[in-house]
């Protein structure tokens, strides 16, 4: 079952040493693990995943995107966001997506004030990663967190081709879902789609449908059943790959392995 994992954090493990990302990644191919995306989020991360990106370049195995994520947003954004382009023009392999970049209104501070200051600064970040993943004709991976329909409204205005956006991570309604489709945007779904409180994430990957589907870890968070509470790795997409197929859409294994890596490949362009 060859499978793909759009979204996963490798710096979780890299950062660890020794053989802690190795064996990652040979256990993530044990589970039938194809390919992953590890996202970047902020100039800490990004030329590690190039330098593992062009590691890995003669099996494909891993993948890089680059971008801001929210909660890395600071004062001085614009200095980190200048240096983004220069992965397209610079030394290969390029990043296959912007992102992950968006908004998040969950890991504001308390202080009303400061809160306000934050997603202002998070407002102009994602406005101008927006205005780059359009120049440079990306794939646009999407964090949004308590600010889905100010998302929406932002990639509206952006003038994005909508279907190379992906809103990672989905754990809206059928409602919001209805809202990426008929724009032609997709959601990808973690290990939250199995989690027996999620039935309104189940209902939303049902109404977008097999033949959009793509699944992901957001490794080393959002593990899913049946190791819910450790930390999260790709070869865990398998787990929930397997529950989306039995549970969610009662196909084969393997006729959902074979979709989401369709999808995820021609999204991305792998």
């Amino acid at each position: 079952m060859g499978l793909i994992d759009t979204h996963t954090h490798l710096e979780s493990f890299a950062r660890q040493g020794g053989t802690v990302l190795g064996d990652a990644l040979a256990r993530a191919q044990a589970a039938g693990v194809e390919a992953m995306i590890t996202i970047g989020t902020s100039p800490d991360d990004w030329t590690l995943y190039r330098a593992l990106a062009q590691a890995h370049a003669a099996t494909g195995l891993v993948r890089y995107s680059v971008g801001l994520h929210p909660c890395a947003v600071e004062g001085d954004w614009a200095v980190a966001l200048a240096q983004v382009e220069g992965f397209w023009q610079g030394a290969a392999p390029r990043p296959v997506a912007l992102g992950e970049i968006g908004l998040d209104r969950f890991h504001l501070p308390k202080d009303a004030a400061e809160a306000e200051r934050i997603f202002a600064w998070q407002r102009a970040a994602f406005a101008e990663g927006l205005a780059l993943a359009k120049r440079l004709a990306c794939p646009v991976v999407v964090h949004s967190r308590g600010a889905f329909a100010e998302c929406v409204a932002m990639i509206d205005a952006s003038g994005v081709d909508w279907t190379r956006v992906v809103f990672h991570c989905f754990t809206e309604g059928v409602a919001e879902m209805a809202e990426l489709t008929r724009r032609g945007g997709c959601g990808s779904f973690t290990g939250v789609l199995t989690y027996k409180s999620a039935e309104n994430v189940r209902a939303a990957a049902r109404a977008q449908g097999l033949a959009r589907l793509m699944v992901e870890t957001d490794a080393p968070y959002l593990t899913p059943m049946p190791h819910r509470g450790k930390p999260n790795e790709p070869a865990f997409v398998r787990h929930t790959a397997e529950f989306a197929a039995r549970e969610v859409f009662g196909v084969a294994d393997a006729e959902l392995a074979a979709v989401t890596s369709a999808n995820a490949r021609r999204f991305f362009g792998l």
